[in-house]
């Protein structure tokens, strides 16, 4: 029997500072890894491995190390990456408590890092932000004034500062000439919380544009603290920019982008590092979904540059690894690469793109293992079954999906506590299998079948091909067979987070370059 490799706090603490390739891997579900995890852990639960792990850790010798808080989770995890082809897999040794116990700084909420760094841009740059009421003001007495909204269009939909347009914040140099012509207009950006507005307007500033620009201090939290009423189902957009902001923005950003010390890479270099073995690459394009579908480079990732800094650690979850952009204006990619270099990232630029390069088409799709085979059966097959009795579903989509809409009578688990959740569920002679499209459900079929030693079947395409059926739905939490810690919920997010929530969550940011400086590890700068 083969002796299970470990990695101590010490060990990652050297790697990290050594800027050494690894990825450090919580998995957990997200709920209790938001409740404490070390500065670069990256969160890919033990339910989903097999989806996300190949994007994720594309390397398959890259020096992993997984962990949990005990529950067992982490060495079923490492058995399952072996499997997936991960020949160095570790597990951390004394798990998250051995973490903590070597004196390892813990960290809670998600996409750490890059809130840490938002903090660290304020306190050294001294962004300028205007209050929630200052803001309100110049609203309401007409001033010169636009809001630009630096999150997902869908966040932007949900709740919004009233007249803001939504400018996704990679989209922020390249657009907002168009948005304020006149150089005495000024422009407000916000986000939810403070990090993407702290980062898109040190963007402009950074840029050189001429208007004055200041970041909504504490964004909807801090509109919504003031109790100042949001829009809800806003849909301004940007308009596209004109080609002579164009061309200024292009030499603005790649201005920025040579302080930063991005590098510059050809589509050579590129299929160069995409043969090397020894080093982990990412091939990002930071422009919006839309233009990703209508076109793009083979083997590129539709990343919005905004959330690729916003959210670094989910799309590249190996710290050390290099990390390659693309756009076709000279924009997105420069400003967005700034940013990556100041986090510590080894980050290049394609400069070298024709409109012929970008030819794939289509919305980007995750590798995964080849699927295993199970017994299939239609919407109209499990409606047969359902009202005969004896057939149980179970959904193993996210809470939030299966809240919204479920097959009526069915149950919700978590693929990683099958066992716990399938004794809270009624025996059946057999069990049906759902997600949204079946591809997570379809991973648990051999799972359900050992543990239950019934004949197990696969709903095919999901409960999508049910509610293409137009048969019966269901909603609310009505079985839930585990408990919802798929998801953290994030304060700054809905619309009915209670106000001391909102508080503590800024609280929390106010001190996350302290917690920075204990810590050590981050290699940040700022220009």
């Amino acid at each position: 029997m083969s002796t299970v490799r470990t990695r101590s706090y010490s060990q990652i603490r050297q790697a990290l500072l050594n800027r050494e390739e690894l990825a450090l891997i919580d998995v957990r579900e997200e709920a209790p890894f938001a409740q404490g995890h070390p500065l670069f852990a990256a969160n890919i639960t033990l339910s989903k491995l097999e989806l996300e792990v190949y994007s994720r850790i594309p390397r398959r010798d890259t020096p992993v190390t997984v962990y949990d808080n005990g529950e067992g989770l982490a060495d079923i995890a490492r058995q399952r990456l072996q499997g997936l082809g991960y020949v160095n897999v570790s597990m951390l040794e004394g798990g998250l408590e051995g973490w903590r116990k070597a004196g390892g700084e813990l960290f809670i909420d998600v996409n750490v890092p890059s809130k840490a760094f938002g903090e660290l841009v304020e306190s050294q740059r001294h962004t300028p932000s205007l209050a929630a009421e200052e803001v309100k003001a110049l609203l309401d007495n007409e001033a010169d004034v636009v809001v630009l909204d630096a999150r997902r269009f869908d966040e932007y939909q949900t709740m919004s500062i009233p007249g803001g347009i939504s400018v996704p914040g990679a989209e922020l140099v390249l657009r907002a000439r168009a948005l304020a012509p006149d150089p005495s207009t000024r422009i407000i950006v916000n986000c939810a919380g403070r990090t993407r507005s702290i980062i898109g307007t040190q963007s402009l500033i950074n840029a050189g544009i001429a208007n004055p620009v200041s970041a909504l201090r504490n964004g909807t939290i801090g509109w919504t603290l003031a109790g100042q009423t949001l829009e809800h189902g806003q849909s301004r957009r940007f308009a596209d920019s004109g080609e002579e902001h164009r061309d200024i923005a292009a030499g603005d950003a790649r201005r920025v982008a040579d302080k930063a010390l991005v590098g510059r890479a050809t589509l050579a270099d590129l299929h160069r590092w995409q043969q090397e073995p020894t080093r982990s690459t990412y091939l990002f394009d930071v422009r919006t979904p839309e233009e990703f579908e209508a076109g793009h480079l083979p083997a590129s990732r539709s990343t919005p540059g905004g959330q690729l800094v916003q959210e670094t650690d989910h799309f590249a979850s190996v710290r050390g690894a290099r990390l390659v952009l693309v756009d076709d204006d000279g924009v997105r990619a420069n400003m967005t690469g700034s940013w990556l270099a100041q986090l510590g990232w080894d980050v290049y630029v394609l400069d070298d793109l024709q409109p012929a390069h970008f030819s794939e088409q289509g919305s980007w799709k995750a590798p995964v293992p080849v699927p295993p085979q199970a017994e299939e059966i239609s919407p109209d097959t499990l409606a047969q079954w359902l009202a005969e009795g004896d057939t149980v579903v179970l959904d193993f989509t996210s809470s939030a999906n299966y809240v919204k809409r479920h097959i009526p009578g069915a149950w919700w688990v978590l693929r990683a506590q099958l066992s716990e959740a399938l004794s809270k569920v009624s025996p059946a002679q057999r069990y049906v299998l759902t997600c949204g499209s079946s591809q997570l459900a379809r991973l648990a079929v051999a799972e359900v079948e050992a543990i239950t030693g019934k004949a197990v079947f696969l709903l095919r395409d999901g409960t999508a091909a049910w509610i293409a059926a137009q048969l019966p739905l269901e909603h609310g939490e009505t079985r839930l067979a585990s408990p919802r810690i798929d998801r953290y919920r994030r304060p700054y997010e809905g619309t009915d987070s209670p106000r001391e929530a909102m508080q503590a969550y800024l609280d929390w940011e106010y001190g996350l370059v302290d917690q920075l400086a204990r810590d050590g590890t981050h290699g940040f700068y700022v220009i």
